[in-house]
């Protein structure tokens, strides 16, 4: 029994790294967030990006505000794509033998810690881009924090966006022995 507990803590040990669909779900935060600023910096940004193309090519036409608005959305493509690269190669959790470790964060990086013993329920959930994708978000929620919204949803303390849905379920099933043997189940 504790050698197959052991087994279980080495494999959870090794699984640091989120489901590559994190990306498309990073992505879709990312353009979500930028299209909406979109409408308050285009009016800015887009007569700008015109007056530099108007001055390349000596004077204002169609071709430079189209091309103009084509820049724009180029770069909104490409900063998503930089921060949907830089929040998934940043966001790590791992399972120690008495707690969960999470890090996660591009500028302002955030720790968390959660010890077994403050465990009180494992929820899974999978949208619809995580079933398209084949992940699952595992929710911890802990003793003493309550949940709390972040844009979209409700996220727990022990918050795993995307993970196989295999390891989602050997994830709750590792917690909820841990849980049992708290209780003395």
């Amino acid at each position: 029994m504790m050698e197959n507990l052991f087994k279980l803590i080495i494999t959870l040990c090794l699984m640091e790294k989120l489901h590559p669909g994190a990306r498309w779900q990073f992505r879709f935060i990312a353009y979500s967030v930028l299209i909406f600023l979109s409408f308050f910096t285009a009016w800015f940004i887009v007569p700008v990006i015109t007056v530099f193309f108007s001055f390349i090519s000596g004077g204002l036409s169609s071709l430079a505000i189209v091309l103009s608005i084509f820049v724009y959305l180029i770069l909104i493509v490409i900063i998503g794509e930089i921060y949907a690269r830089m929040a998934y190669s940043r966001w790590h959790y791992e399972f120690t033998p008495t707690n969960l470790k999470l890090e996660r964060g591009i500028i302002w990086k955030k720790y968390s810690n959660i010890p077994y013993e403050r465990v009180q329920n494992v929820d899974i959930s999978r949208g619809i881009v995580a079933r398209i994708l084949g992940f699952s978000t595992v929710n911890i929620q802990t003793a003493g924090f309550h949940m709390v919204s972040y844009g979209r949803g409700m996220k727990s303390e022990g918050h795993i966006p995307a993970v196989s849905i295999d390891n989602a379920e050997k994830i709750r099933e590792f917690l909820m022995k841990k849980i049992g043997k708290k209780q003395g189940l």
